[in-house]
């Protein structure tokens, strides 16, 4: 019972955070970044050939856990957004992704 609950925590969590960046008022804070951030990356994360992040997005990834946020990974095409994408961002705005990620 109590995985259940976990998982359903998890997804009320991850619908907040794309609400709030497909452009919802509701902000969260979630791995270190208010999750109204994540609009700045939308276009980086989604479709198949996405331009490359600008600097707004890499400020953003700069300051988020990543290692938070790969929790999330599962969640990502619920949304339309390519976890390829959203997983390459980190090298594409300078940093290692996450070992464990």
């Amino acid at each position: 019972m109590a995985h259940s609950s976990g998982k359903t925590l998890v997804q009320w969590m991850v619908a907040a955070l794309i609400f709030a960046m497909l452009g919802g008022s509701l902000a969260v804070l979630l791995c270190n970044i208010e999750t109204s951030e994540l609009k700045l990356c939308h276009d980086a994360v989604t479709g198949e050939n996405p331009p490359s992040p600008d600097t707004k997005c890499c400020d953003v990834v700069h300051r988020c856990n990543l290692t938070c946020l790969c929790g999330y990974k599962s969640e990502l095409p619920l949304f339309g957004i390519n976890p390829a994408n959203a997983m390459a961002l980190p090298g594409k705005c300078g940093l290692k992704k996450p070992s464990k990620c």
